[in-house]
C-alpha cells in the first residue's frame, strides 16, 4: 500500500494508519532528512526479524537503527553519557546523524545478544517523528539500498513502492528521498569518532 503523507503537515489520520501498522507487526517504507528507511516496531520481533531477513541480516548482527523522537528516547536505549556530549546531542539533533552510545538493558534481547551498542537516530523530518510520537517508542530501522551500481539509495517512492510493495504493508510517499545517508559517530570511547562520512557535519557543533 502506497500512503502520501506531506512533511509539512502529516495527515493525522494517515499517521494513526501508519502506527496501528507498525503495532500489529507490520513493516513499513518511510522517509528520513537522508534516505528511505524500512522500519518496524522496536517491541516486536517477529517484524525485526523481518526486516533482517529482507536485508539479509542476522539480527545478533545487524546494524540496525534505533529512530527516536527526541533525547529522552534516546536516554531510555543507552548507558548514561556526559553532559559534553549530551550538550553536541542537544545541538546536532534533529539531523542527519547516528550515534552509536553504549546500550542499556532496554535494547531487545534479540538485538543485543552479542552487540553492546546502540545506533541512534532522530531524523530532522515531520513523517518519521510523528509517527514515534505516536507509536510512543522507537521502531527499529535499516536504509533502503538500491540495486543500481552507481546509485545507492532508492529517492523515488513509487519506485520503492514498485519494488517493495508486495514485501511491506506501507510504503509512505513523503516526496523524492535523498541519495547520501546518515554520518555515523560513534561515541561509545567518550569521544566523537566518524565512522562514515554522510549528510551530517558535525563539526559545526562541536
Amino acid at each position: 500500500m502506497l500512503v502520501r503523507i506531506y512533511e509539512a503537515n502529516p495527515n493525522p489520520k494517515a499517521v494513526q494508519q501508519v502506527v496501528d501498522t507498525l503495532r500489529r507487526g507490520g513493516l513499513i517504507i518511510y522517509p528520513t532528512d537522508t534516505v528511505y528507511g524500512l522500519g518496524c516496531d522496536i517491541h516486536n520481533h517477529k517484524a525485526i526479524e523481518r526486516v533482517c531477513e529482507l536485508r539479509g541480516l542476522k539480527p545478533e548482527k545487524a546494524n540496525l537503527s534505533f529512530v527516536c523522537y527526541d533525547l529522552t528516547d534516546i536516554a531510555q536505549y543507552t548507558k548514561p553519557f556526559d553532559t559534553a556530549t549530551f550538550r553536541v546531542l542537544k545541538k546536532a539533533l534533529p539531523g542527519p546523524f547516528t550515534f552509536i552510545f553504549n546500550a542499556s538493558g532496554q535494547v531487545p534481547k534479540l538485538l543485543s545478544s552479542k552487540k553492546k551498542t546502540v545506533g541512534i537516530r532522530v531524523p530532522d523530518n515531520n513523517i518519521a517523528r510523528e509517527i514515534v510520537r505516536v507509536l510512543g517508542n522507537p521502531i527499529v530501522s535499516a536504509s533502503i539500498h538500491d540495486d543500481d551500481e552507481i546509485i545507492e539509495y532508492s529517492t523515488d517512492p513509487e519506485l520503492i513502492h514498485e519494488k517493495y510493495g508486495n514485501l511491506v504493508d506501507i510504503v509512505i510517499d513523503g516526496g523524492y528521498g535523498g541519495n547520501v545517508a546518515s554520518t555515523v559517530v560513534d561515541t561509545t570511547s567518550g569521544d566523537f569518532e566518524i565512522i562514515r562520512d554522510g549528510k551530517g557535519d558535525l563539526n559545526l557543533f562541536l
